[in-house]
């Protein structure tokens, strides 16, 4: 009797199911920016009510300091906006952001002076606005990647809208670098002026704001000649700015 062989069919190869990983990190990569966005906003409303009382770039100063075998020096003192100079106020408006009460966290105008001053390879004040400094200050790091500006972009306009200009103003006169290893009004009051941030004059604003360009660098007391031009320039701004209403 005659045996029928049937020939086994070869097996096909097992293709990789790549649609389902592909839907797998579509996902992952929703969930992702759904924790971002909510944490983000959850931060953004925090710092509303409570005092920022440290900042990433003072962790970055301390371990730079630190690595260097520098003293590790941190002084910063959170006061309210009440009990900070209005003289501050108007010399960080001079200075830094002459449109801050009129816009909406953003000078385009400042930005497309500085981009094209830029291509030119000249050198001059940037086109942040305090908005733009004070979201990066509290929740990024300092750098010039296009990922971190569109970061600084997205809190801007959280704290815009949720902060509002008055506590934009408070936060920023809080944590801003003024000295090396000295952060905020009251703290470079004192160490510069050995006095409270609610009694500083026209002169001494301004001598504050002077440094801003570079705190660890310049002095606001014994000043260069530069800073000194940059003091009697601020003054008259200041002059201009007005009565502030937030």
């Amino acid at each position: 009797m005659a045996t029928k062989i049937i020939a086994k069919k070869a097996r096909q190869p097992v293709k990789k199911d790549t649609t389902s990983f592909m839907s797998k990190l579509t996902r992952f990569l929703f969930k992702v920016l759904l924790w971002f966005f909510g944490l983000s906003l959850f931060f953004v409303v925090f710092f509303k009510f409570v005092p920022v009382l440290f900042t990433p770039l003072m962790v970055i100063r301390a371990i730079e300091n630190k690595v260097a075998g520098k003293e590790v020096f941190f002084s910063h003192d959170w006061e309210p906006i009440d009990n900070i100079s209005m003289n501050l106020q108007k010399a960080v408006i001079a200075s830094e952001d002459g449109t801050f009460l009129k816009h909406n966290g953003f000078d385009f105008v400042a930005m497309q002076k500085a981009y094209k001053s830029n291509e030119r390879g000249r050198r001059i004040k940037g086109g942040s606005t305090i908005s733009q400094q004070t979201a990066k200050n509290v929740f990024l790091w300092q750098g010039r990647s296009y990922l971190r500006k569109g970061l600084e972009a997205y809190f801007t306009v959280l704290i815009e809208i949720i902060w509002g200009k008055e506590r934009i103003m408070e936060v920023y006169l809080n944590s801003i670098e003024m000295g090396n290893g000295v952060y905020g009004a009251q703290a470079a009051a004192e160490h510069w002026y050995r006095k409270g941030a609610t009694s500083l004059t026209p002169m001494q604003a301004a001598g504050i704001a002077s440094i801003l360009p570079n705190p660890r660098k310049y002095s606001a007391t014994s000043s260069s000649s530069y800073i000194n031009r940059r003091k009697d320039k601020i003054v008259r701004v200041m002059r201009q700015v007005g009565k502030i209403e937030y």
